[in-house]
Formats: structure tokens, C-alpha cells, sequence
């Protein structure tokens, strides 16, 4: 049966000897007349050709297809057999990093707007390490007052549930996200958040602001883990930084993470939102009543509600509409997040890439976790459970490690203990109390600055570099303050030049210089497992990472890939 096509899956073709110079993709359209085309090996080989693979004589056995017009091509069982390099020839959006930004502005803008949601968690971290040393809040909450038996625990707990919050609401944005999309699990995210802030800007005493912030943590967090699932699903290849993708290895898409350029975005926003909500909460302060600490409270839901109203605006993800069988939308998706026509041979090629990976991934459940498919309740619920320990087995949990260790690291060298007490670690060295904000507020500054250098350093000198040297920075640091600390603390008045060189978290309340010790210890061990478990990442093509990580590499798995491909490819064509 007659089907139009892009050229860049089947077209009629010259004689041999012309096909050798023929590099270019065409982008014209031609029918298939005959059955016999819909063949997988004649599927890829004809992708082969016009991707520009045959740029040299056949070697190997020869197999020679006639076209529709009769004419024949040649091609070899040596192309065939390689069919998993194919791709690597494939067309791009446009430029890789951040040069690739100029090319998807309309992407840009979609990531932009959804990081929204990372400047809500920044925005938290801003208000509190304000509201911290405010005295119209410890008025009201005296159990966290520097003067109150037991200050330190109690005002760690008020930070801490947040962070709890966060875990909760991450856990379970997975389930919900692939639920009811990831445009309307932002609204739902947003909703809890919006309970979390209402409950904060009413509290009256100290328990009810607990509950309060935990609640916002639930919502924080699942806008933290949905965000960038989001923007990774949106994103083209060579902004995501997979290079080159397979069609016989798609199923390593599952493992896909917008790790490049946009990410930043989110990281950006996080910070971002930090510094704004801390000089805005440093205007508040002059206000005389409780409405200087819940003033901030009550201005956070304003970015949130931007962000809930403005998402229903947004696409939805091509992933997410492929993976619920709505084949058509996730063509129409796809076409207004690259702006380009469905004819587009790159917007067919990444839309089939999509499709493919789905039934991948499907098939993969099915064959790990065959009694968990009657679509019961409590089947989809050990399903869920299920997908979380194969994180954790063969084939995924080398990644697994890295992406733990990071996050284990990024918390254990001290950057929540600068953030959220920064204004109380200025005031051990005699700072007075205007002077601990703004040295609070410069910090934070500097972290934007070093977000923002992210942007270039992270493609110029790499993902492992930007690590170790990290954490050889921090670990310096934390050794210069706790030398300091040994030293100067008991009389930071006296010895005021040495004390512009600490930043102290509460903890050296009670341990003194061992608090940076502490923390100093955990940048050394960074850098250590980065050094020997971490790989570079920048540039890496899926077939590379796959040797990195030495995962996937089972030729079961392979060939599973390939039939898959297969399955989905010939229908498209041949419908």
C-alpha cells in the first residue's frame, strides 16, 4: 500500500555510482509502490544511504533492492549488520551547548518558564535565612531565639522539614507525573505548595509552622524532581547533550536527563530565587509587625501561581503523550516545540526515536515484571516499587551510584549550612546585625556568579573537572576556617581581620573548629569518589556511555533493541 514518507526513510535513488557522492539528506517526499520495501534491513539501509553512509564502494557480500522505478541499489550485509552506528550521521536542531540555545529559542522559553518551579525552593532558603535572626520572628517563635534552652535542634528541625517535605513529594511525583502528565502534576505540585505558604504566612506558633513547612516541602519537592523531567523530555538532542542517538539503542533514553545546557536553567533559578527572596525579606525587616517575616511568606505564592496558570500554556511532553498511545499529538508537540513543519525529516526521526524508545521501555516491564501487568491497583503500586529497585540492579546501577553520590556530596560539604545560617555564622564574628545581612547577601551573590560561569565551564572544561576542583576548593576552605576557628573564636573582637575569612554554621556552637573539619572531610571523600567512580560525561554519544558506565552491553539486549525499532518503524511506514 501506498504511504508518503521522508525521504529520509525511503526514496528513489540514482545508479550506485552516483549514491557514492550523494552526501546530503534530501528533504523530498516519494511513494512506496512496492510491499516488498516494507522490510526493516531495507528500512535501514535506505536510512543508511541517505544519511550518507554509503560514501565508498560496498564491501562484503553485495544485496541488491529494486526501487519502485526499478532501479537498483546496492548495499551490504556489513552496512546492515552495523545499522547501530546509523544515526551518528543524523541531523541536528542546531549547535550542541549553549550556541545551541540560539537555534531553540522557542525550547528556551518552555525551560525558562518551567524553572519557575526551582525558584520556589531558592525563594524558601532566601526568606528563612532572614527570618532566622529577625526579632519580630523570634517574638513570635522564642524556641528558636539564640537565648532558648536547646535553640540549635529545634531551629535545625524548622529548616529541616522542608527538606523532608521535599523527599516525600520527590518519592511520589513519578507515579503522579506519568498519571496525569507532567504539565498537570506542576498544578498539582503548585496547589500543595500554595497550602504549605498559606499555612507559613498564618502560623501562630512554632508547631503549626512546622506542619506548615513540611507540607511546602511536599510541593517543592515534586516540582523539583518533575522540572527537570520536563525540560530533559521537551529539549532536542544536542541540548540535552545526547550527541548522537541510536535506533537500535533507544532504550537508554530511558536513562535520558537534560544534563547540559538547559539544566542550568533550573540551577540558575534555584539560586536566583534565593537572592531575590533574601533582599526582598531584607526590606520587609523594617516593617515593625509580624507582617515582616509573613510578608515573604505571602509574596512566594505569586511566582507559583505564574507558574501553575502559565504551564497549562505549554506543551506537553512528546514522551509522555507517545508513552499513553496518542501518537498523533506527540507528532503535533514535537512539531511546535522545534517549530518545524512534520515533514521535517528531523522531526520524523526524533518522533519514530521517541516511539521506539516507549515500546522499548514497555517491553523491558513486561518481561521484568510479567505478573505486575493486569493494570490492578495494587499491581501498579508494586510496579511503581519495582521500577525503583531496578535502579539498583544490573544495568542501571553504576549510573544509580553516580547520580546518589553527587546528590549525597552536593548536601555533606556544607552549602545548606551557608545558605540557611549564613546571617548567624556573621554574628559569631562580632558583625553587627545590618552588616550579617549584607554579608549574607554577598554570599549569596557569589553563588549566583558561580552558577552563572556554570553555563560556559561545564561544555568548555567538562563535568569531572568542574567536580574535583570543587571539591579541592571547598576543602581548602573549610581547613583555612577550622584553623581559624582553633585559633581566633574566643575572641573574634580582638582578632577581627582573621574572622573576615569564616563563615560558621550553627554546629560550631557546640563543636568548634570541628564543625568545618567535618565538612572539610566530606570534600576531601568527594573528591576521592569523584575521582575514581565518576567518568566525563561532556560529549559522550549513548554508545560511549554505555562503556562508561559498563552497563547494557548484553547482546540480548541488543537484539531486543533492534526488534523493537523494527516494530515500530515498519508500521509507520508501511501503513
Amino acid at each position: 500500500m501506498a504511504a508518503r514518507v521522508p525521504d529520509e526513510g525511503i526514496a528513489s535513488r540514482p545508479s550506485p555510482q552516483k549514491q557514492v557522492s550523494q552526501r546530503r539528506p534530501r528533504t523530498s517526499f516519494t511513494r512506496i509502490e512496492s510491499p516488498s520495501h516494507c522490510n526493516p534491513t531495507t528500512i535501514y539501509l535506505n536510512m543508511e544511504i541517505s544519511l550518507g553512509r554509503a560514501d565508498s564502494e560496498p564491501k562484503g557480500s553485495d544485496a541488491s533492492h529494486d526501487d519502485s522505478a526499478g532501479t537498483k541499489f546496492h548495499a551490504t550485509t556489513e552496512h546492515i549488520s552495523d545499522i547501530n552506528t546509523v544515526p551518528e550521521r543524523r541531523q541536528v536542531y542546531g549547535k550542541v551547548g549553549l550556541q545551541g540555545l540560539f537555534s531553540s529559542y522557542y525550547v528556551v522559553l518552555c525551560a525558562s518558564f518551567s524553572a519557575i518551579g526551582g525558584m520556589l525552593f531558592g525563594i524558601d532558603q532566601g526568606i528563612v535565612s532572614v527570618i532566622l535572626v529577625m526579632p519580630q520572628f523570634l517574638d513570635q517563635f522564642p524556641r528558636v531565639s539564640a537565648t532558648a534552652s536547646g535553640a540549635g535542634f529545634w531551629k535545625g528541625l524548622l529548616t529541616a522539614m522542608i527538606e523532608l517535605g521535599a523527599l516525600i513529594g520527590a518519592l511520589n511525583q513519578g507515579w503522579v507525573a506519568d498519571k496525569i502528565s507532567r504539565k498537570y502534576s506542576v498544578v498539582v505540585a503548585v496547589g500543595i505548595f500554595t497550602v504549605g505558604s498559606v499555612l507559613q504566612t498564618a502560623a501562630q506558633d512554632y508547631p503549626m509552622l512546622v506542619v506548615a513547612r513540611l507540607i511546602g516541602g511536599v510541593g517543592i519537592g515534586m516540582l523539583s524532581m518533575v522540572i527537570p523531567l520536563y525540560i530533559s523530555e521537551i529539549s532536542p538532542p544536542e541540548i540535552r547533550k545526547h550527541r548522537t542517538i541510536k535506533f537500535c539503542d533507544i532504550g537508554n533514553l530511558s536513562n535520558h536527563h537534560a544534563g547540559g545546557t538547559l539544566l542550568v536553567l533550573e540551577e540558575f533559578s534555584i539560586v536566583f530565587g534565593e537572592v531575590l527572596a533574601f533582599w526582598v525579606t531584607y526590606g520587609t525587616r523594617f516593617i515593625a509587625s509580624a507582617w515582616s517575616w509573613r510578608l515573604p511568606f505571602l509574596l512566594q505564592m505569586i511566582p507559583a501561581f505564574v507558574l501553575a496558570g502559565g504551564i497549562l500554556f505549554l506543551p506537553f511532553s512528546p514522551r509522555w503523550l507517545a508513552s499513553k498511545g496518542r501518537d498523533q499529538e506527540s507528532l503535533d508537540s514535537l512539531v511546535k516545540l522545534r517549530q518545524l513543519p512534520a515533514s521535517d525529516h528531523r522531526v520524523q526521526q526524533e518522533w519514530l526515536e521517541i516511539r521506539a524508545e516507549i515500546a522499548f521501555q514497555k517491553q523491558v516491564m513486561e518481561e521484568r515484571h510479567p505478573r505486575l501487568q493486569d493494570g490492578t491497583k495494587s499491581s501498579r503500586i508494586k510496579l511503581e516499587i519495582a521500577s525503583w529497585t531496578d535502579a539498583f540492579k544490573s544495568g542501571c546501577w553504576r549510573r544509580t551510584h553516580v547520580g546518589v553520590g553527587l546528590s549525597f556530596f552536593q548536601q555533606f560539604v556544607g552549602i545548606n549550612a551557608l545558605i540557611y545560617y549564613s546571617p548567624t555564622l556573621f554574628e559569631t564574628m562580632g558583625l553587627d546585625y545590618d552588616l550579617q545581612l549584607i554579608m549574607s547577601g554577598v554570599l549569596n551573590i557569589m553563588q549566583l556568579l558561580g552558577v552563572c560561569s556554570s553555563f560556559y565551564t561545564m561544555d568548555r572544561f567538562g563535568r569531572r573537572p568542574l567536580l574535583l576542583w570543587g571539591s579541592a576548593g571547598m576543602a581548602i576552605s573549610h581547613i583555612i576556617i577550622a584553623i581559624l576557628v582553633g585559633k581566633f573564636s574566643s575572641n573574634w573582637p580582638a582578632h577581627r581581620a582573621e574572622g573576615w575569612g569564616l563563615i560558621t554554621p550553627p554546629l560550631v556552637e557546640n563543636t568548634g573548629f570541628g564543625a568545618y573539619t567535618f565538612f572539610a572531610v566530606f570534600c576531601v571523600l568527594s573528591w576521592v569518589w569523584a575521582f575514581f567512580f565518576v567518568p566525563e560525561t561532556n560529549g559522550r554519544t549513548l554508545e560511549q556511555m554505555d562503556r562508561l558506565f559498563k552497563d547494557r552491553s548484553n547482546q540480548e539486549d541488543e537484539a531486543k533493541r533492534k526488534r523493537v525499532a523494527d516494530a515500530v518503524l515498519v508500521p509507520t511506514i508501511c501503513a
